[in-house]
């Protein structure tokens, strides 16, 4: 683009000082033949075009690559493992797992009482999606049927079992959260297996 601006403005001063009949001995062909035409707009375009030629051509030959771009860090590795029971939801054979998450949060928690319940860490994925669609985390969520808390236990009121706190205790609603996975799927990963399936566990 820049070499057909650049012809262009050549091309139609050559032909300006070509009609004008005032070739003479100048050093700037192109900036006379500007000058000659600056008074009216479309000299002031032609001016513009030969600046913008003038400037990318200086740019062009400032630019040198003196080294390759560097990474200042490396993104961390994804890693996969194997389910418990095989199962990982979404039929892919693995798991991601990742770094584990804050500890005073509610997945902190959660995470934590993995291995208390037989879970391995490879379960987290599946636990994390399922309660991220039930509830978004959110201890105090509830839904027009009447299912509440994190683990969206229906009626709320089950988690009584594992606290009497069940209504305001994320660490309690997980509690009972689990045990019910356990009981009822296996693992976190089958209870994930049938929330896609079904659209609920």
């Amino acid at each position: 683009m820049v070499t057909a601006a650049a012809a262009t403005v050549a091309v139609t001063a050559i032909a300006f000082l070509v009609i004008t009949g005032r070739p003479g001995s100048v050093t700037d062909p192109l900036g006379a033949a500007v000058a000659q035409v600056s008074a009216g707009k479309s000299g002031l375009v032609l001016e513009q075009e030969r600046q913008k030629v003038i400037m990318q051509t200086a740019a062009t030959e400032a630019f040198s690559l003196t080294s390759s771009p560097k990474i200042s860090t490396a993104p961390p590795p994804v890693t996969t493992t194997g389910s418990d029971t095989g199962s990982t939801g979404g039929g892919s054979g693995v798991v991601p797992s990742g770094p584990a998450p804050d500890p005073s949060s509610a997945q902190g928690i959660a995470y934590g009482l993995l291995s208390s319940y037989g879970f391995s860490t490879d379960q987290w994925g599946c636990l994390d999606d399922l309660w991220q669609q039930e509830s978004g985390w959110n201890y105090e969520a509830e839904n027009a049927s009447g299912a509440y808390g994190i683990p969206q236990a229906l009626p709320g009121s089950k988690m009584a079992s594992a606290g009497p706190d069940w209504e305001t205790d994320p660490t309690t609603q997980i509690k009972w959260g689990l045990g019910y996975i356990k009981d009822d799927y296996g693992t976190p990963c089958g209870a994930w297996d049938h929330e896609e399936a079904d659209g609920w566990y």
